[in-house]
Order: C-alpha cells, then sequence, then structure tokens
C-alpha cells in the first residue's frame, strides 16, 4: 500500500544529507515524497566565485533545492517562508522572521496544514538537540512535534546521526580515504559531537541501493557542497559506508534498533 512521506528540513542540503536515502527509497517502493524546508539558507556560507554576478543566495539555493529533489524523486517540495537564524548565538538568530525566533505554535499551524492536505502518514524531524545544534535544527524538532500532533500525523521519527558509526568508521576504516587527495580536510573523530549514541535509535534503514542517488542530490547543492567537499572526495565504497544506513529515532518507542523501515507500523 502506498503512503505519503514528509521529510521536514532546516535549511537546502539538510534534506539530502539526512535522509536523501529513505526519501529515494520510499519513491521507488512507490510511496508519495514530499520535502518541507523551513528556510531558504540565506545564511550558508560560500566560497568565492560560486554565485553568478548578480546571483542572491537564496534564489541559489532554491534552484539547488529543486534539481536535488528531481534526483530524489520527490513529488512536491515547499518552503514554510521563514529565514535562516545562523548558527547559535549569532544576532541573526533574533532577526525579525527568522526560523529561531519563530513562534511554535504559528510554525506548527503552517506545517500542520501541509501535513492534513497531504494525508502525511510519516514525518521525519531532528532529534531535540538539532543532531549538532543549530538553532534551526532544534526548532525543526520542536515544530514539526507539535504540527504532527495538531495534524494527528501517525508517525514521527527523528532523523539523527549513530554518532558511534561514525567514530567506527574514521577509526576503524581509516584506509577508506587514502586516496582521497592530501588537501582534502578530513574530520577528526575525536572532536565529533554529532548525533546521539547508538543505544538511543530505534530505526536503521538500509540506503546503500541509493547512494548514487544521495550523492548526486548532495553535489545538486553546489554552493554549499562543492566538488572538493569532504563528502564528494569520499571514494563510492567509503562513501556507501558512510552514507548507506539513515538513522532515526520513533516517537515513543523503546530505544534500540528494532525496525528497518519508516513505514514497518502503518497498515
Amino acid at each position: 500500500m502506498p503512503y505519503t512521506l514528509v521529510t521536514f528540513h532546516a535549511h537546502p542540503d539538510d534534506e539530502a544529507i539526512a535522509t536523501g536515502g529513505v526519501m529515494a527509497k520510499a519513491k521507488a517502493e512507490g510511496h508519495r515524497v514530499v520535502l518541507v524546508v523551513a528556510t531558504k539558507g540565506e545564511l550558508g556560507e560560500v566560497d568565492d566565485g560560486v554565485l553568478e554576478p548578480g546571483e542572491d543566495l537564496a534564489s541559489r539555493r532554491v534552484d539547488e533545492t529543486e534539481a536535488a529533489a528531481r534526483v530524489l524523486g520527490v513529488d512536491r517540495v515547499a518552503f514554510l517562508g521563514y529565514r535562516d537564524s545562523g548558527m547559535m548565538g549569532e544576532p541573526t538568530n533574533d532577526d525579525a522572521g527568522s526560523f529561531w525566533s519563530a513562534d511554535v505554535d504559528e510554525a506548527a499551524a503552517r506545517l500542520a496544514a501541509l501535513l492534513e492536505e497531504e494525508h502525511a502518514d510519516v514525518l521525519t524531524v531532528y532529534d531535540e538537540r538539532g543532531n549538532y545544534g543549530h538553532p534551526d535544527h532544534i526548532q525543526v524538532h520542536r515544530v514539526g512535534h507539535r504540527a504532527a500532533k495538531i495534524a494527528e500525523t501517525p508517525l514521527v521519527f527523528d532523523a539523527t546521526m549513530n554518532r558511534d558509526h561514525i567514530v567506527r568508521l574514521m577509526s576503524e576504516r581509516a584506509d577508506m580515504l587514502d586516496a582521497m587527495p592530501d588537501d582534502v580536510e578530513r574530520p577528526n573523530p575525536q572532536d565529533l559531537d554529532l548525533g546521539v549514541p547508538e543505544s538511543a535509535l530505534t530505526t536503521a534503514v538500509d540506503v546503500r541501493d541509493h547512494v548514487e542517488a544521495k550523492r548526486a542530490a548532495m553535489a545538486a547543492h553546489a554552493s554549499q557542497i562543492t566538488d572538493n567537499h569532504f563528502f564528494l572526495q569520499m571514494p563510492l565504497e567509503a562513501f556507501r559506508e558512510a552514507f548507506g544506513w539513515e538513522w532515526f529515532i520513533r516517537r515513543d518507542a523503546a530505544p534500540g534498533i528494532s525496525e528497518a523501515s519508516l513505514f514497518e507500523h502503518l497498515g
């Protein structure tokens, strides 16, 4: 039976990194896939020469989102209409129209209207700390859960990162990265403060059959993920190991990975 998956994200490119695999997998399995983005990522960092003369970043990132969505097979893309808040503690957090400063109930009402219109069966948001503490990501968690309650969306998952998986790959499979150019910056696994411990997860979705689409969706966000970015310079084998699983916490489920799909509890 086909269902409707809605993935809610803070900025363009977040969707490709966090849930690109489950989106492509869901579409391949015949489900409807809807992407909702809170902001247009106006405050993203851009290398010199990336933007054309006179081109504004918000418009560029909207175009990139549409391109990535086509790669993943997304049926509908919608923006909630808020502004990028910048990193935690920056003055832009409090700018008029920023997502971080938005009233949670008002923002949730906007999202709930979309969930109701789409008859959403599954909604993905982020974990309670926004995966790494970005204010807009934290707000996605708050707004998303409130909206799901209003719309009575059956299943809500926090998309997150498996901290233990990342450390294992960076520490134990460093050989996979040896083929990368020397000038590509590699993160130090000991410095990572991403996601949650593996023990907190409930759902691990194998998306290895869809990593090429996921990688292409990342590349579509070229203003943020340039050709020499660590993600795109990873050998395909390493990319498949790093991004071939997507991790979630299902609301109200007991900790411990026991599910392999976002749709197991429907029907």
